[in-house]
């Protein structure tokens, strides 16, 4: 299954368009304290946009609502549901993603089968609730050394606070790509950035 090098995390459908635009071939939608009604409108919307634009559309915390709606994926956080309860309920077919802090995070969330891992944060960032201990590229780079050693080989996305001057040394580190938001939603021309951060990534792996 192929993993993409760039997610785009967003709230909305009008984001999602903008960033597809721009080259943005993944997409996280990720809603927070909204009810189910609403939630379901934002996935469904979001995965039109998606589907227009042939993205892979990833559904954040909601097991349920992925499977009802028929996104491709969704992200786990440390308090959801584990990767294995997810995979015995969506199925081999879903992209199962999960959040990692430590290693033995990394570790655990590869045991159990997921997809890829989103690994951090990098930095500070106002977009996320109960921040985990911030890793910096020192964090990244023992993480990744210790995945090699271990012969763990999930792509491992880096998130939290990256820039597009970040990437390369994120991607010599060993990461498997980033996930961003506000470095390409909150500019004055979010597609102009996803088409940046699709050139910079692009020699990595197909966005």
């Amino acid at each position: 299954m192929k993993i993409n090098a760039l997610h785009y995390i967003t709230t909305n459908a009008e984001a999602a368009e903008l960033a597809c635009r721009g080259g943005v071939r993944w997409v996280q939608l990720r809603v927070k304290n909204q009810p189910p009604a609403i939630w379901k409108q934002l996935a469904l919307d979001t995965q039109a946009v998606c589907r227009r634009h042939g993205a892979t559309l990833i559904i954040n915390d909601n097991p349920a609502l992925a499977q009802e709606i028929g996104a491709d994926g969704v992200h786990l956080g440390k308090e959801d549901l584990p990767p294995d309860e997810a995979r015995e309920m969506l199925g081999s077919k879903f992209i199962i993603g999960g959040t990692a802090n430590t290693f033995a995070d990394v570790q655990r969330l590869a045991a159990a089968g997921v997809n890829y891992v989103g690994l951090g944060p990098f930095r500070f960032t106002s977009t996320k609730e109960k921040l985990s201990p911030i890793l910096g590229l020192a964090g990244y780079t023992e993480i990744m050394r210790q995945c090699q050693a271990m012969g763990i080989t999930a792509p491992v996305i880096g998130i939290g606070g990256i820039t597009l001057a970040d990437v390369p040394a994120l991607l010599a580190a060993g990461l498997h790509g980033v996930a961003v938001s506000g470095a390409i939603g909150a500019t004055e021309n979010p597609a102009d950035a996803a088409g940046l951060f699709v050139s910079e990534l692009s020699a990595v792996n197909a966005i």
